[in-house]
């Protein structure tokens, strides 16, 4: 479905890419849509059984009709996209430099169900701040790179790309750009990549931040629950990993078996894909029930992030990276091995929707080097896509301390 402009130049090479969607994939789209076999209403009032037959309903005559994926298609091919193989994949990455000179180069991971489209609205913000409130002091050049297997970028033809791999692959990304300093960002997966790539602390990278405390989801020890706030925390992330866990769980040990839904059938994709966390979903579920958007949760940017999915055919190897992932941790606890300590400068913001808040305690004793904490008042899981002018400002000033 997409094109490189120029071919590669050689093993580090980084080339131009541009997407071309052929008309006849989007008719066979709609097709696949209108044919779907849809089961019976679920039994229950909530979304205990599962994506709720309305939100899902509505989606796909959304998705079928209005929707057109063209305007997606014309904002990404606005913004310089590259291709680059690392390790043996094609990684795709969106880099955009900034009109100020004395830019601190940013690397921002995306997360699941996510791809780079969740991070596009936080581009002006953060590469031109003067046109956003923000100085001049405060810019980045910034490189959104997609995961191996997401999106544009290649799929792997072998196991083992877990977070350090393919933390080691945006380092070397970053020093093909020639960045000799640099700050990385990163919320759901891209939090792992960015915790990863401060524990191998590349020479380069000067700092990260995240807004997932990823060192406590699945902690072989629970974190101390002594406060009120922490109590809370706890309480929170129990009823995630008991009752909205299903996805992780399959994807980290059977990805293959759920991927051939995803490949087949849209409206499966979509639903899977819309099956997260309790929050991300009553607010998509709202954009499409009641037409009325939190944030910038729009049904346009919920269904382009679908859409990008369904026409790269990356369900199946998006999934794959959990079960990379299930298994580089369980072969670092049967080893006994614990990571090496985060010893350079951190950045976290809380915000409020988070699977879980995190406290300050937690966040401390996970990063000794903590240098900015903040709890904001609006947002969840998805923080750049929901909010991204408040995620920009966030970032802005996780970083200022380091330039």
């Amino acid at each position: 479905m997409s094109v490189t402009t120029e071919a590669s130049a050689g093993a580090t090479g980084i080339w131009p890419f541009t997407i071309e969607t052929p008309d006849a994939e989007l008719q066979t789209l709609r097709g696949r849509i209108g044919a779907t076999r849809w089961p019976h209403k679920e039994l229950v009032e909530d979304r205990s059984q599962g994506v709720q037959s309305a939100t899902i309903h509505k989606l796909a005559d959304y998705w079928a009709s209005d929707y057109d994926w063209r305007q997606c298609e014309s904002k990404l091919n606005a913004l310089p996209q590259f291709k680059t193989e690392i390790d043996g994949v094609d990684i795709h990455f969106i880099h955009v430099k900034s009109p100020h000179a004395d830019a601190l180069p940013l690397i921002m991971t995306h997360g699941w169900p996510g791809s780079v489209i969740e991070l596009l609205e936080t581009v002006g913000p953060l590469t031109d701040p003067t046109a956003y409130g923000g100085g001049a002091e405060d810019a980045f050049h910034l490189v959104l790179p997609s995961l191996p297997g997401y999106g544009f970028s290649g799929e792997p033809t072998e196991v083992g790309w877990d977070p350090g791999r393919t933390a080691r692959g945006w380092a070397e990304l970053m020093h093909r750009l020639g960045y000799s300093r640099y700050v990385a960002q990163g919320g759901d997966l891209g939090a792992i990549v960015a915790d990863a790539m401060g524990r191998q602390a590349p020479e380069a990278l000067v700092g990260i931040h995240t807004n997932l405390l990823v060192t406590t989801l699945g902690a072989p020890t629970p974190p101390p629950g002594d406060t009120e706030e922490e109590r809370a925390a706890l309480d929170a992330i129990n009823t995630f990993t008991t009752s909205g866990f299903g996805y992780f769980l399959q994807q980290s040990t059977r990805p293959q078996t759920i991927g051939y839904a995803l490949l087949d059938s849209p409206v499966a994709l979509a639903a899977w894909m819309l099956d997260h966390d309790t929050d991300s979903y009553s607010k998509i579920s709202r954009a499409f029930v009641e037409g009325e958007p939190v944030g910038n949760l729009t049904r346009d940017h919920i269904v382009d992030n679908i859409t990008l999915y369904w026409l790269t055919g990356t369900g199946t190897s998006a999934a794959r990276w959990y079960w990379d992932l299930g298994q580089a941790q369980a072969k670092a606890r049967a080893a006994g091995q614990a990571p090496p300590e985060v010893s350079l400068p951190v950045g976290f913001t809380t915000f409020p929707d988070e699977i879980f808040r995190a406290p300050r305690s937690w966040v401390e004793a996970s990063y000794p080097n903590l240098i900015y904490f903040n709890e904001v008042d609006k947002g969840g899981h998805f923080a750049a896509w929901e909010e991204p002018e408040l995620f920009a400002s966030e970032v802005r000033a996780a970083f200022r301390s380091l330039r």
